[in-house]
């Protein structure tokens, strides 16, 4: 008993320490009822699993750079190549605070996104304007986002998820796109899957979408203790994506073997955090 409590402390150590920047004050965020969706919400159930929510982020992410105005704007104002780490544990706190946090952390988080997205502006390669509070632009983020961690979920977590709770989550997470400036915002899987179907023709994957990707699946995990499950969760997020998009990215399909692993990481992330 008292060795699988060390255990548990441990590995919970290690994974919080993924997701929270000790040096800058960050702690765990406190669920509160009295949030955007609350424990009822089929956001919650979707969000709280630590393995489907690393896999599904890098989906998300592989797809969110195959949009031009999408990738210039990371690519021209972020230091991403320097911090991949930290671009992606503030997207994780991002998102545990507007699932989790209470009404007012959510709002303030999302008021300083739009603050951010406000300063982005540039020139695409073909002389085309690009601002990152572009509606579409960030309907094309948020649809991916969404998409992905619900298709992780669904592998990892529930298999038998009823259409119905899907769409739930989609409309539950209409309230952040909408808030951050998104349009048009799906609120169904099968919206969903129309705008991503309409949107295709303006993907690209060229040298950069490349650089970004690489970064993305081969940045160090932030100990050693970590590495194995950042190596394992790179591929299922790889596994994740469309095949067409898998095709664009020239990454190829990974081995059962991944699904299998993860799943395993994620049964013994449930046990940590249980």
């Amino acid at each position: 008993m008292r060795l699988d409590l060390a255990m548990k402390r441990a590995i919970a150590g290690q994974v919080t320490a993924m997701f929270n920047d000790t040096a800058r004050g960050e702690t765990p965020v406190v669920r509160r009822a009295d949030g955007l969706f609350g424990p009822r919400s089929v956001a919650w159930r979707v969000h709280g699993d630590v393995t489907s929510m690393m896999a599904g982020g890098i989906a998300g992410l592989l797809l969110q750079m195959l949009h031009p105005a999408v990738l210039a704007g990371v690519w021209d104002h972020s230091n991403f190549r320097a911090d991949m780490h930290g671009r992606l544990r503030r997207t994780a706190r991002f998102i545990a605070l507007t699932t989790y946090g209470g009404r007012g952390e959510a709002e303030a988080a999302m008021a300083r996104v739009r603050a951010i997205h406000g300063r982005v502006t540039g020139v695409l390669a073909d002389g085309t304007p690009y601002q990152a509070n572009d509606p579409a632009a960030l309907a094309w983020v948020h649809v991916t986002e969404a998409r992905s961690f619900l298709a992780a979920w669904r592998r990892y977590g529930e298999p038998g998820m009823r259409v119905a709770d899907q769409n739930r989550y989609y409309a539950e997470m209409a309230q952040v796109g909408r808030a951050l400036g998104a349009d048009p915002v799906p609120e169904s899987a099968a919206a969903a899957d129309a705008l991503i179907k309409a949107m295709r023709p303006l993907l690209v994957c060229d040298a950069r979408t490349r650089e970004v990707a690489r970064l993305v699946l081969s940045q160090p995990a932030s100990s050693v203790l970590a590495e194995p499950l950042r190596v394992m969760t790179a591929q299922a997020g790889i596994d994740l994506l469309p095949g067409w998009a898998r095709q664009m990215h020239g990454l190829r399909t990974p081995l059962p073997l991944v699904r299998a692993g993860t799943g395993a990481v994620a049964e013994l992330l449930r046990w940590t955090f249980r």
